[in-house]
């Protein structure tokens, strides 16, 4: 059977990295990510998402998963992980899938990185992406990311970093 190319599977390799400082501990910045309560005030629901159902289960071979969607309906997206490597403090690798309306668009391997500096953390954000049938892109994925790791800075304690 023949497919046109409207209908053909496609997909799409890119890689986004972000580096970002924060000023607060790697500890306190890993924990960020470590602990469902803490995380959920950064990647779950705010004035703008409504968050329908989120897990996180973290250990290596643990699964994270997230259900939203924009306040008063619309399309539901679901992020659905498994943690393939955790360095307390230092790292965090996922495996994960990203679907609009049950419809996978994506595919990632995330590596997060909790670098001592001077005056607090520098993370590095490193995902290698594989993007389905043009449903998504890399500037819109790392414009999303960019949003979420902006709200996860307003949630970081404010204690004085030595």
């Amino acid at each position: 059977m023949t497919r046109s190319p409207e209908t053909s599977p496609s997909v799409h390799h890119e890689r986004i990295v972000i580096d970002r400082l924060y000023d607060a501990t790697p500890a306190q910045v890993f924990a960020a990510w470590a602990s469902a309560e803490a995380k959920r005030r950064w990647f779950g629901s705010d004035e703008e998402w409504e968050n329908l159902e989120y897990r996180l289960d973290f250990r290596v071979g643990g699964q994270e998963f997230d259900l939203a969607r924009p306040r008063g309906g619309g399309v539901q997206h679901q992020y659905d992980a498994r943690i393939e490597d955790i360095v307390p403090d230092a790292r965090i690798v996922t495996a994960y899938t990203m679907s609009l309306d049950g419809r996978r668009i994506s595919s990632s391997l995330l590596t997060v990185e909790f670098l001592a500096r001077e005056g607090g953390t520098r993370l590095l954000f490193t995902e290698q992406i594989a993007l389905f049938n043009g449903a998504d892109s890399a500037a819109e994925r790392e414009g999303g990311w960019r949003w979420l790791l902006d709200k996860l800075d307003t949630t970081l304690p404010r204690d004085t970093v030595a």
